[in-house]
């Protein structure tokens, strides 16, 4: 049997399987948040002056004493153990890009030769893992292997499987973060701190402000046996060789199709399992390119979404499974066709609405509107390298500037009608130009079709982060990145915009100038200075970097370069004065970044390295002898001149087959010897670097050939599934 026929038979096997479906004759709403221990389950489980206390906890973020502490502990270890749960864990977000779990059993000796059921406060708020054994860029060495974890109780606790799981925080003994879920609280009170104090000019009964994500998380799926069959895909999440597909998404069918049976059927397993997990799912569709979907929430406040994105990243991989299916959340992991993203949109609201919603009803709504969306651009602008350097890694740049995917330059697209606003604002005095026009009508000359309501704003799909609305949308986000990352930057630069805005604004106002008109004068000036950060045309175009390099914003293409904005003066005044993170814990995020970014290619390479040795070229040569032996036959056969002929385009294959296999080889030899002289390199950053110049490049020119040797060799023997049957479900 030949190799393509196993792959589709295996496909095959696994689309006639049955496949257990949870059955859902449920509203949606009477089985949300079912394995969450949610106010609800909280009122029923817990005494009621206990329940009070967490709930100004979670509300007020007062202190959470032992004795509340082990009262919850009992309430949730009762709750947990009905729906079958033995063990808990601290669930936890390392520098892994990943989530961490230790399990514990509820077990506990009773003092008289057996066991009881046992979970104690103590144990649901703080746990030690081995914070040696992760990420910490020099912040604990393999004798200093002491780390807590310890229970954030903004994000509800969750019960998969037989074990409860316990959301948690995870800092190194002396107290630096080594997560992503401590710096990003740290972010969010700082930008909720100052947002409210500037909220205040307008709505002087603000008592917070909170920060909302709503994530897109697009995917891929690919067989399962086909997967299996791609060392490339099970060792790197992405296609290291393969040449396109005759059809892959020019034709524009794919997106927003209508969804693959089997597709459909996963997509309802995980959307059920996940609204049981309190995720909000809301959207579900083809993305554009074949074999690419997308799953979207509705929005949360951002600690609870991020911790909701992770979970539904590994919810995504274990249903896969289950339905014959891999899922990957690799940005690029097919070369010529669209690369996955997790678009983040991002919005400011209190307890009165939403602060970057307009029309308001008067100037000063109108105001307060143009105040938070120009702070915002303030901080894109001045730290528009380091919102860079937050999305950026091996993986996604991959990604970025190609096939959709917003460049690798960060602007802001506002649309025309903000953008002339802006320009006469900046350009007039005149306090009437604060009247903002609503939504207009669009009347279409069809009957029954009712009158369409156009927004404020158009989409461009080249911008970076883009005004969408009453939010901003940060596009440049990779899949299966911690959307933490990029939101920790983006809380901590808004929140040190606002402070600065307003101690400008408090100044003019104590040397008497009234405070609306201390307003725009400092949104005025504000206007002019992030003007640069604004761009309304194509993010493709050469003209574009050229004038991005000319506004002064980061145009850097090379990953660890683009990294060393983690450690720029400003971007460690920045933190530290928000208070989110120090110089000794930005250093080590820098490590790590740079570390992972080598490592990534690493792997690639001595993957490839395999591929092409003892997979690829040994194939090439046996083909290529069946074609040595075929002119050796038609030439014992023919006559010389007709024997010439027929064998005309066997030896032209020949040769074309040794051409290539050379190449290969001869590069795969250079690509070991750039590894090792890498290797060798003990500067962390100069080492990446070195992998980006001199790694790297190598990949993408073997690739090419081995691509080219994929069309010349017979299907029969080509040792790999070709891309148009990874990217065809069937």
């Amino acid at each position: 049997m030949s190799s393509t026929l196993r792959f589709h038979v295996v496909g095959e096997a696994f689309e006639k399987r049955p496949v257990e479906v949870p059955n859902r004759e449920d509203r949606p709403s009477e089985f949300f948040a079912k394995y969450v221990f949610t106010r609800q389950k909280m009122l029923q489980y817990l005494p009621a002056d206990v329940y009070a206390k967490m709930c100004d906890v979670m509300d007020n973020g007062t202190k959470l004493d032992m004795a509340t502490a082990n009262a919850v502990a009992e309430g949730m270890k009762k709750w947990a153990m009905q729906l079958g749960a033995t063990h808990c864990t601290h669930w936890f977000q390392p520098l892994t890009e990943g989530t961490a779990e230790k399990h514990d059993g509820f077990v506990e000796h009773d003092g008289k030769g057996g066991m009881v059921e046992e979970f104690t406060g103590k144990e649901l708020v703080q746990q030690e893992p081995d914070a040696s054994s992760f990420p910490s860029g020099g912040i604990r060495s393999t004798f200093e292997a002491r780390g807590y974890s310890a229970w954030d109780p903004a994000s509800p606790v969750f019960v998969i499987g037989d074990t409860l799981m316990i959301p948690t925080v995870f800092i190194s003994y002396t107290g630096e973060a080594l997560d992503y879920k401590a710096p990003l609280k740290k972010s969010l009170h700082a930008v909720s701190r100052a947002a409210t104090d500037v909220c205040h000019y307008f709505y002087p009964d603000v008592k917070k402000v909170v920060a909302n994500l709503g994530w897109e998380q697009e995917y891929f799926l690919v067989d399962a046996g086909l997967y299996a069959a791609r060392p490339d895909l099970l060792m790197t999440g992405r296609t290291l060789m393969g040449h396109d597909s005759a059809k892959n998404q020019q034709m524009d069918d794919h997106y927003f199709g209508s969804i693959p049976e089997r597709v459909a059927s996963f997509m309802k397993d995980l959307e059920i399992q996940a609204l049981e997990l309190g995720i909000p799912c809301k959207t579900r569709h083809n993305e554009v390119a074949p074999n690419q979907f997308e799953l979207a929430p509705i929005f949360e406040e951002m600690n609870l979404a991020v911790d909701h994105n992770m979970l539904i990243m590994s919810l995504m991989h274990r249903v896969a499974r289950k339905h014959g299916f891999r899922c990957l959340l690799h940005e690029k992991p097919f070369a010529g066709i669209n690369g996955s993203g997790k678009h983040n949109n991002w919005s400011l609201s209190t307890d009165t609405g939403v602060l970057l919603h307009a029309p308001g009803k008067s100037s000063m709504e109108n105001l307060r509107f143009i105040t938070f969306m120009v702070e915002t651009l303030m901080a894109v602008y001045r730290h528009n390298g380091l919102l860079k350097a937050s999305i950026i890694s091996a993986t996604n740049a991959h990604r970025l500037g190609a096939n959709e995917a917003p460049p690798a330059i960060i602007s802001s697209f506002l649309g025309k009608q903000l953008t002339d606003l802006l320009q006469k604002l900046e350009e007039t005095d005149a306090d009437d130009l604060l009247n903002l026009a609503g939504k207009k009508s669009l009347h279409l000359d069809i009957p029954q079709i009712p009158e369409l309501l156009l927004d404020n704003t158009d989409r461009n799909r080249t911008s970076p982060f883009a005004f969408t609305g009453n939010r901003f949308e940060f596009r440049a986000v990779g899949s299966q990145a911690n959307c933490a990352a990029a939101m920790i930057v983006l809380n901590t630069a808004v929140a040190e915009a606002l402070t600065d805005f307003k101690e400008r604004v408090d100044a003019l106002v104590a040397g008497g100038m009234e405070k609306f008109k201390a307003i725009l004068q400092v949104v005025r000036q504000d206007i002019k200075t992030c003007k640069p950060i604004h761009f309304e045309g194509n993010g493709y175009s050469d003209e574009w970097r050229c004038e991005a390099e000319r506004r002064g914003l980061d145009v850097e293409n090379s990953a660890p370069l683009m990294l060393d904005n983690y450690v720029r003066p400003q971007t460690i005044e920045m933190f530290e004065r928000m208070h989110v993170l120090s110089k000794a814990e930005l250093e080590a995020r820098l490590e790590i970044k740079q570390e992972t970014y080598t490592k990534k290619i690493q792997i690639e390479a001595r993957v490839l390295g395999d591929l092409c040795l003892n997979h690829i070229v040994p194939v090439a040569t046996r083909y290529q002898s069946q074609l040595i032996d075929n002119v050796h036959k038609v030439k014992e056969i023919f006559p010389a001149e007709t024997a010439d002929k027929l064998s005309a385009n066997n030896l032209s294959l020949i040769q074309q087959i040794s051409e290539h296999s050379s190449y290969i080889t001869e590069h795969v030899e250079r690509l070991v010897d750039a590894r090792k002289v890498a290797n060798n390199i003990p500067d962390v950053r100069l080492k990446a670097i070195a992998y980006h110049d001199t790694v790297a490049p190598l990949l993408e020119s073997i690739r090419s050939h081995a691509d080219k040797l994929e069309l010349i060799v017979d299907d029969e023997l080509w040792p790999l599934p070709k891309y148009r049957e990874l990217l065809f479900i069937r």
